[in-house]
C-alpha cells in the first residue's frame, strides 16, 4: 500500500514513517508551509522552517520521498484568525484542534489523492479501529445503527495519549488514517529513533503555539486586533469594581495569578463578560460548574444520539475523564452534568466524550 505520513520534523512521524516502510508499504513524506516564511524566535514548534528542513533529513535517511505543501491561505483563515477572534470574544481557543479539523487530514487526503497514495498517516499517540460484526452493542447503545462504522479510540500510552485532539474526525478520514504508534510508548518510540540514529531521536516536545513561538501570545493577538486590549472592570460576584484589567484577552476562567487585586483571600477569574468588557472574579468555588453546553459537535464512534446518554468527559486534555451524562438540546448542542462539579471549564475549550477508551464524540463549550 502507498501511504502519505504527515511529517512535523519531530520524533513521532519520524518513527511513523520508519514503521511502515519497514512493514513494506511504500512511503512518502509531506510537511505543511503553515505560515509566511519569517524567523520565529522558537525552534521546538512543529512545522517550523526548521522542523520541516529536518523532516526532509529523515526522509533522506530513510530513502522515501518528501514533499512540502503551501497551506498558508488556509491555514491563516482557519487556524489563525480564529485563535485571534476567540481571544477577542473572551474565550480560550485550541489550535491544534482547529489545525486537525481543517488543515492537516484534508490536506493530507488531497495530496494523497494527487500522489495516488491509498492511505495517509501520522505521528499521533491514538488508535483507529473497525467496529466489527456482530456490532459491539455498548456502542450500538449510544444510537449506532448496526457495526459498520470506524472508531478512534486512545493510545495506550496514557501519558501521551492524543485523542483529545482528533474528536474532529470525520469517518472517511478515519478509513484512510493510520496512526502506527498507537500502540507504542514514547519511550519506544525514541528508542527506535536513537537506535535509527534519526536526527530527530532526541527533540524536545513541541510546546509553544506554532505560529506564535517565543512570542507572547498577547503580543500576537494584539498585532491582529490592537482592540482586544482595551482596559476594563474587574467586578466581584456581587458587581463591586475592584479592580482594573488591561485586556480580557489575557484573562481565562480559573485564572488566579496576574489579576493585580489585592485580597485577604484568593480571587480566580469566575466568567468573563465580552459584551461589557468585564472581567468577574470570585472564589474558587465560583470558577467550578456543575455542567455546561457544547456545540458545534463531532459524534465520532457513534450517530447523533436521540436521547440523554451516560459518558466520561474531558474538557481539558490533561485531566481525567469525568462520568456525565449527555442530553441534546438540539442539532448541534448538547448539555453536560457532571456527576461532580468541575474546575474551571474554559469556553472556546473542547469538551471530549469517552465510552471506555472509545472517542464517541465532542465539541466546543460554550
Amino acid at each position: 500500500m502507498k501511504v502519505l505520513v504527515a511529517m512535523s520534523g519531530g520524533v513521532d512521524s519520524s518513527v511513523a514513517a520508519y514503521l511502515l516502510k519497514k512493514k513494506g508499504h511504500e512511503v512518502a513524506g509531506v510537511s505543511f508551509e503553515l505560515w509566511d516564511k519569517r524567523d520565529l524566535k522558537a525552534s521546538n514548534v512543529c512545522c517550523s522552517i526548521e522542523t520541516i528542513e529536518l523532516a526532509k533529513s529523515v526522509a533522506r535517511n530513510l530513502g522515501i520521498e518528501h514533499y512540502t505543501v503551501d497551506v498558508r491561505d488556509a491555514f491563516y483563515r482557519n487556524v489563525i484568525e480564529a485563535f485571534c477572534e476567540s481571544y477577542i470574544m473572551g474565550t480560550t481557543p485550541n489550535p491544534c484542534i482547529l489545525c486537525n479539523k481543517y488543515i492537516k487530514f484534508d490536506f493530507l487526503l488531497k495530496k494523497a489523492a494527487e500522489l495516488g497514495a491509498e492511505a495517509v498517516a501520522t505521528g499521533h499517540y491514538a488508535r483507529i479501529e473497525r467496529q466489527g460484526s456482530p456490532p459491539n452493542p455498548t456502542l450500538v447503545t449510544l444510537g449506532q445503527e448496526g457495526g459498520d462504522r470506524w472508531l478512534l479510540k486512545k493510545g495506550v500510552d496514557s501519558k501521551k495519549d492524543q485523542s483529545y485532539f482528533l474528536y474532529v474526525m470525520k469517518q472517511r478520514e478515519l478509513a484512510m488514517t493510520l496512526f502506527p504508534l498507537g500502540e507504542m510508548t514514547k519511550e519506544q518510540t525514541r528508542g527506535i529513533a536513537s537506535d535509527l540514529g534519526l536526527v530527530t531521536a532526541m527533540r524536545p516536545e513541541s510546546q509553544e503555539i506554532c505560529f506564535v513561538g517565543d512570542d507572547k501570545y498577547a503580543d500576537f493577538v494584539k498585532n491582529f486586533a490592537p482592540e482586544a486590549l482595551r482596559p476594563g472592570p474587574v467586578t466581584d460576584m456581587n458587581g463591586k469594581v475592584v479592580g482594573e484589567h488591561k485586556g480580557i484577552m489575557f484573562y481565562t476562567i480559573g485564572q488566579r495569578r496576574g489579576l493585580g487585586i489585592s485580597s485577604l483571600t484568593p480571587y480566580y477569574v469566575a466568567d468573563i463578560d465580552r459584551d461589557n468588557n468585564t472581567i468577574i472574579v470570585g472564589s474558587r468555588e465560583d470558577a467550578t460548574r456543575t455542567s455546561l453546553s457544547v456545540r458545534e459537535l463531532n459524534w465520532v464512534s457513534v450517530a447523533s444520539p436521540a436521547a440523554s446518554l451516560r459518558a466520561d468527559v474531558k474538557i481539558r486534555s490533561t485531566m481525567k475523564a469525568v462520568p456525565s451524562t449527555i442530553s441534546p438540546k438540539g442539532d448541534d448542542i448538547v448539555t453536560v452534568e457532571f456527576d461532580e462539579a468541575q474546575w474551571a471549564p474554559a469556553p472556546g475549550q473542547s469538551a471530549v466524550f469517552y465510552r471506555d477508551d472509545t472517542v464517541i464524540g465532542g465539541g466546543i463549550i460554550e
